[in-house]
């Protein structure tokens, strides 16, 4: 075994002894394909008031920008799909933020996976990245094989659908390179179809201004009245195009202990909701994702779905 491929299989088996799902690698270079559907995605306004979507253009598309001497781009899945799911009948949050925020637990994660590659292979220049910097997560990984593109423009594998965060760690290390699978949506559209907000404007392009992720989340002024109605009780998040995915079908519960919500969230009714206080949001959502939207975002965001009529 040379030594590229050597270092290869240590950093895969140690991604998985860390608890990713899986692990790929490609070569760090120029996205050729993704810049203009991100340019022309930019000119059509679908990052609404996402205005840092805008910024550092290059940087997106070229990791050697963000990392001097980039020659790999490791990229890794962890599995955040719940054992159990909100009760029927209640406002409902998008699973990725049932546990502890994301970002803090793939970082502690990717941080001992460098730790592993410098005692390992020696020092090696390379940074971590978890939705933290200009990078098109889901490209790469599709790139490094790890799933496809779906229409609805989140990574999808055959073995377990959609559920989970991508990361990656962009490095100055020679490695094998992984190649892109291919796309299984076939003629299916039932993510197209079930859009609340028909955000899904055609195959593989979301617009995100019409998203409800983006009203619930990302936008901090009020919530358009056009949109008054569709949102399905959802108050942060939404999770209706992964819902409705067949490929959903064969996601596994985690096994990550920080991703286990607070037992007081599945119990929360509407009118528990309704009346939360902002003592009780800072204790179910101390380290929670949620805290992005504010304890008066969320509030926004309940009183905005509680009256559909306006």
């Amino acid at each position: 075994m040379d030594t590229k491929a050597k270092h290869t299989a240590l950093i895969k088996a140690e991604a998985k002894r860390l608890g990713f799902l899986s692990c790929g690698i490609s070569r760090a270079e120029f996205l050729e394909e993704e810049a203009p559907r991100l340019e022309r995605w930019l000119k059509n306004n679908m990052q609404g008031a996402m205005s840092y979507m805008e910024n550092h253009f290059d940087k997106r598309l070229d990791p050697t920008k963000l990392v001097d001497g980039a020659r790999s781009v490791i990229s890794v899945l962890l599995n955040y799909y719940p054992e159990e799911t909100q009760p029927e009948g209640t406002y409902k949050i998008s699973k990725y933020a049932y546990g502890q925020d994301y970002h803090h637990v793939i970082k502690g994660k990717l941080r001992q996976l460098q730790e592993f590659i410098s005692a390992e292979i020696g020092e090696v220049q390379g940074r971590a990245f978890v939705d933290s910097a200009p990078v098109l997560d889901k490209a790469w990984a599709a790139r490094s094989g790890l799933g496809w593109m779906g229409k609805h423009t989140n990574l999808l594998t055959q073995q377990l659908g959609s559920f989970y965060f991508i990361a990656e760690l962009i490095t100055d290390l020679d490695l094998e390179y992984d190649h892109p699978v291919t796309d299984h949506c076939g003629t299916c559209t039932a993510c197209i179809d079930a859009c609340p907000t028909q955000a899904i404007v055609q195959p593989y392009m979301v617009d995100g201004s019409k998203c409800i992720s983006y009203f619930t989340i990302e936008l901090r002024e009020e919530i358009p009245a056009a949109v008054q109605g569709q949102f399905d009780d959802w108050i942060f998040g939404c999770d209706v195009c992964q819902d409705v995915c067949p490929w959903n079908r064969f996601s596994k519960p985690h096994s990550e202990p920080l991703f286990n919500p607070r037992p007081e969230l599945l119990s929360l009714t509407k009118n528990d909701w309704e009346e939360i206080s902002g003592e009780v949001f800072k204790k179910v959502f101390q380290k929670s994702a949620v805290k992005r939207t504010r304890y008066s975002g969320l509030q926004r965001n309940i009183n905005f779905v509680k009256n559909p009529g306006g």
